[in-house]
C-alpha cells in the first residue's frame, strides 16, 4: 500500500517529537535529571498556580502513579513540596522549592538555543501555516 502525504506528515511528526525531545535530553543530561524529572519541573513552571498532582499528571501527560514516583524522587532532591488541599484532604497541591527556579532557568536556556537552532532556515511565513495545520489537526482530535 502506497505511503499517502497524510501518512507521511504524520511518521514526520512523530520523529520529529521524538528526535527533539531526544536531544534536548541528550543537552541536559549533565545536570543529572531524567527526561522524566525535567519534565515535570518545564511543566510545573508553566502553571501560574500550583496545580493538584491530578493535574500536573495530566499535563505531563503520565498516570498517577508514574508522577507519584518522580515526585517523590524530585521532593528528596528539594525541588518541589507536596501541599495539602484543604477542601480535599486526598488532593495534594505540587509546588517549585526555591532552589528549582535555577535549574528551570537553564533548562529554558538550553531549550531555547536548541529552539534557535532547529528554526534555522524556516521564515515566519512557513511557520504560521505549519502552526496553523497542527492547531486543525488537534482540534480534530479533541473532537
Amino acid at each position: 500500500m502506497p505511503l499517502t502525504d497524510q501518512h507521511r506528515f504524520g511518521m514526520q511528526l512523530a520523529q520529529l517529537s521524538r528526535g527533539w525531545r531526544a536531544e534536548l535530553d541528550r543537552r541536559l543530561v549533565g545536570m543529572g535529571l531524567s527526561q522524566a524529572r525535567w519534565l515535570v519541573l518545564l511543566h510545573l513552571a508553566r502553571f501560574t498556580e500550583a496545580p493538584t498532582q491530578r493535574e500536573l499528571a495530566q499535563s505531563v501527560g503520565v498516570e498517577g502513579p508514574t508522577l507519584a514516583r518522580l515526585l517523590d524522587s524530585l521532593e528528596g532532591q528539594g525541588l518541589v513540596s507536596r501541599q495539602a488541599v484543604l477542601e480535599d484532604r486526598r488532593a495534594k497541591k505540587i509546588a517549585l522549592s526555591p532552589p528549582a527556579l535555577p535549574i528551570i532557568e537553564q533548562i529554558e536556556a538550553i531549550a531555547n538555543d536548541l529552539r534557535i537552532e532547529l528554526f534555522q532556515g524556516v521564515d515566519e511565513d512557513e511557520l504560521r501555516i505549519a502552526m496553523r495545520v497542527h492547531s486543525r489537526i488537534l482540534a480534530n482530535l479533541e473532537k
